[in-house]
């Protein structure tokens, strides 16, 4: 069967339509003509008859077969984009609309924090991503998407696969480039024993590692794993969120100290470790609050030791189930709030009767970021920009920077 590609669905899927319904054909671009055979909703054994002119070679030579990645066949300037237009997109279903800037895209292997695969083979250690959708166990050793230092980590994680891994499980692996080396923490290994712990620890030390957690315990710290925030230098606990590259970070954190210009004292929703709250402490006063109690202590410890920084203080709260009410940001003179993916409707909810002159919001889903932002619409406030930043290049993930005012 022949058919025209129509458009790209905001998980990266082209779409096609028939008599029947729509038709999902992976890797393919709007305005392409494909055949294929259809099975269910998806056309299978596509082939392009007429390709897009946004259709490019993959720069990687494992676009192919490695899931990591799916949208290395489109240009830059086509993905960037479509992620805008899925901003755009999501605020319209919600009727929205409001400047969003271009999109700032990281440059290719910028990704410092990685969530590896792994498994004993007959031969040796068979480490990497999967294919899309897919068991299947795709190696990496050109992987155009990680930074050199995490690619440099490879030995590393497959040594310690060999260690603690058996050919029946397949390992986790999440590796975090920092200023000590890498960190990482590993789940799905072997149970911890005094011989297993001596061993990793070995394979730590011959490497370099900065940190290995395995199975949630911290069995090496060579040099505590740093990040920059800011001036200061933060420690996060093992397996910590963080932003996933450092230019995204960065042009993260511009635009959020754009959104709250002069003000003086801020509080921070879903601080984390610090990312925004530590850069702001630069101009301003900030009380950071966060659900996990470790990455608050990190936080504090990077205040503690940084110079030159106005004062933060710290709480740990769970913001989904108690989130701060209207009468706690009477001190404030803006917020920052970056929740989770599911975003956080119950705090939006009191942010929008705050009376905060400002609200600087950030977001990787669209969709729930739109939601929350029509509370603060109907409460009054206006969005005044949007900037997105794609740090997850060549795939179907895009973040975002906002700024409401009253």
């Amino acid at each position: 069967m022949k058919l025209t590609i129509e458009r790209l669905g905001h998980l990266g899927d082209a779409i096609a339509q028939t008599a029947e319904g729509q038709v999902f054909v992976s890797q393919m671009l709007p305005g392409e003509e494909v055949t294929g055979e259809i099975a269910g909703d998806r056309l299978v054994n596509a082939r392009i008859v007429t390709p897009s002119a946004d259709r490019v070679r993959p720069p990687c030579s494992h676009a192919k077969t490695c899931g990591g990645c799916l949208m290395q066949h489109a240009s830059d300037s086509f993905v960037a984009e479509w992620k805008r237009e899925v901003i755009a997109s999501a605020l319209a279903g919600q009727g929205i609309s409001t400047e969003i800037r271009p999109v700032i895209t990281s440059p290719a292997q910028s990704r410092r924090r990685a969530v590896l695969a792994a498994r004993r083979t007959k031969s040796g250690v068979l480490l990497g991503f999967h294919a899309r959708a897919s068991d299947t166990l795709v190696a990496i050793p050109n992987c155009l998407l990680l930074r050199p230092e995490v690619m440099a980590a490879f030995p590393a994680l497959e040594a310690l696969v060999m260690t603690g891994g058996s050919r029946k499980a397949e390992l986790a692996l999440t590796v975090t480039h920092s200023l000590g080396g890498p960190d990482v923490s590993v789940t799905g290994g072997k149970p911890l024993d005094a011989v297993l712990r001596l061993e990793l620890a070995r394979v730590a030390e011959r490497f370099g590692l900065s940190r290995l957690t395995w199975e949630g315990e911290v069995v090496a710290l060579r040099v505590a794993p740093m990040q920059q925030m800011g001036k200061a230098l933060v420690a996060p606990p093992p397996g910590a969120f963080l932003q996933a590259t450092e230019d995204g970070q960065a042009n993260l954190v511009a635009a959020v100290i754009e959104a709250i210009g002069p003000a003086r004292r801020v509080v921070d929703l879903f601080a984390g470790a610090g990312t925004f709250a530590l850069p702001i402490a630069q101009q301003a006063e900030v009380h950071a609050v966060e659900g996990d109690a470790a990455m608050v202590a990190a936080l504090d410890k990077g205040w503690r030791l940084a110079e030159g920084l106005k004062r933060v203080t710290t709480e740990a709260r769970d913001l989904f189930r108690r989130p701060l009410e209207p009468d706690e940001f009477k001190s404030a003179q803006a917020a920052v709030i970056d929740p989770p993916r599911a975003g956080a409707e119950a705090q939006t909810r009191t942010l929008a009767t705050s009376g905060l002159p400002v609200i600087a919001a950030v977001s990787c889903n669209p969709v729930t970021f739109a939601r929350d932002a029509k509370i603060l619409l109907q409460a009054g406030y206006r969005l005044d920009w949007v900037q997105p930043v794609d740090q997850f290049r060549w795939s179907a993930h895009v973040e975002l920077a906002a700024r409401f005012s009253l």
